[in-house]
């Protein structure tokens, strides 16, 4: 049987993904998705991104979608009303930053309207072609309320975001879910939060199951989606690592190559679109 006898719903990650290199979607990936939007399919994206950050980027696509983001902290449908919301606590938040974490690491706290830090941070700044989810410089001692939708930490050095990683997981490995969204990107979530979980939430309302997903990502948080999917697609510019984790599934092209909807022209559209 071929893939496009079953398959009715089309999910993707961002950055990595769906994403090019300038951080944006390409024409092509546009022109193919709104084929696939005309013929029926329904489209998920589920990001690690915040949702502000997020939907100025896919409404590049021209149509609506359903967003998963904060790695499933939040799903807004595709009329941008929200459907689900979960928070961290702030005491469980305060217990990580009190074990006095090495000033070399960027901190970030997700709120609902603004990320908070302790440095500025270019790379971390280049990711948003438009500012609609401001930076805002803070001493966490000083911060009151720390509940947040996500904490992530960046550094050059992956070998020591594991270290930092063990750290944290020793006490608080019953309270959060973690993720390497990229290399230099170490995130965490409340232990109920993860995009697969989101997204189940989403095919129920729907009346789909996972059986008829095919999904595409780069990234250790997208670990539980690409698996949970009938068919789940790895990008060529995915780790190693995760590569070698997730033997099982298919490589394809990556993002700077138009992978995602390479493919989808390729299996899935009636008429095959080739990229110029």
């Amino acid at each position: 049987m071929k893939i496009k006898d079953n398959i009715k719903v089309i999910i993707s990650d961002l950055d990595g993904t769906l994403l090019d290199t300038n951080h944006q979607i390409s024409s092509y990936t546009q022109t193919i998705f709104q084929e696939l939007y005309k013929q029926n399919y329904l489209i998920i994206v589920a990001t690690g991104r915040h949702h502000l950050d997020a939907m100025p980027l896919i409404a590049s696509l021209g149509f609506p979608v359903y967003l998963v983001t904060s790695n499933g902290a939040r799903i807004h449908s595709p009329k941008k009303e929200l459907l689900f919301s979960f928070d961290i606590e702030s005491d469980a938040i305060k217990s990580v930053l009190q074990l006095e974490i090495d000033a070399e690491f960027t901190t970030v706290l997700f709120k609902e309207n603004v990320w908070q830090t302790n440095k500025h941070n270019e790379k971390l700044n280049s990711f948003q072609k438009e500012l609609n989810y401001a930076p805002e410089l803070v001493n966490f001692n000083e911060v009151a309320d720390l509940k947040s939708i996500k904490m992530f930490f960046t550094h050059e050095s992956h070998g020591k975001l594991i270290e930092l990683r063990d750290r944290i997981l020793v006490n608080h490995a019953e309270i959060f879910s973690h993720a390497f969204s990229l290399p230099h990107c170490l995130e965490f979530m409340d232990k109920s939060v993860d995009k697969s979980v989101a997204i189940a939430k989403i095919l129920e309302i729907e009346n789909f199951n996972f059986e008829q997903t095919i999904s595409f990502g780069d990234g250790y948080n997208d670990e539980k989606m690409l698996n949970a999917s009938a068919k789940g697609l790895l990008m060529g510019n995915a780790p190693d690592s995760l590569k070698s984790k997730l033997s099982n599934l298919e490589v394809i092209g990556t993002n700077a190559e138009n992978g995602v909807a390479t493919y989808l022209s390729e299996k899935l559209l009636k008429e095959p679109i080739l990229s110029i």
